[in-house]
């Protein structure tokens, strides 16, 4: 019997610390009813009700909300608030697709520079056979 109490206590400290780390890497805007501090307080002070009633009414749940069909990272507003994959972030993949456009840019326009050298040299070498003849 005092094994099984033994047990019981552990799984009560466990699920209050999985609480306490919940609520203190939770989101602001994922906090419920209460401000984070009493969360705290109530899963401190009452370890199993505490725990049992932030995972019950503390916490802001996924399912179901307006926000839910958005990639990780993203809130209810729609606001990025944490990191994602960056194949998966539009801002990053737009800067990778700008600075491509840009070193496309650059080359072609080192490209026409060349171009540009190797008909005036074409045109002085032009000219240069054409005045020996005539003088």
């Amino acid at each position: 019997m005092a094994r099984l109490y033994v047990l019981l206590f552990l799984a009560q400290v466990i699920l209050a610390v999985i609480a306490l780390i919940s609520c203190l890497s939770a989101e602001e805007g994922d906090i419920r009813t209460l401000p984070r501090i009493a969360w705290v307080l109530i899963i401190l002070l009452f370890p199993l009700v505490g725990s049992i009633a932030w995972f019950v009414a503390g916490r802001e749940t996924r399912a179901g909300q307006p926000g839910a069909g958005r990639p990780a990272g993203y809130g209810l507003t729609g606001r990025r608030h944490r990191p994602i994959a960056p194949d998966d972030d539009p801002e990053f993949l737009r800067s990778v697709e700008e600075r491509t456009e840009s070193q496309a840019d650059r080359e072609l326009f080192r490209r026409w520079e060349e171009d540009l050298r190797r008909r005036e040299d074409d045109l002085r070498r032009g000219d240069g056979e054409q005045k020996r003849p005539e003088g």
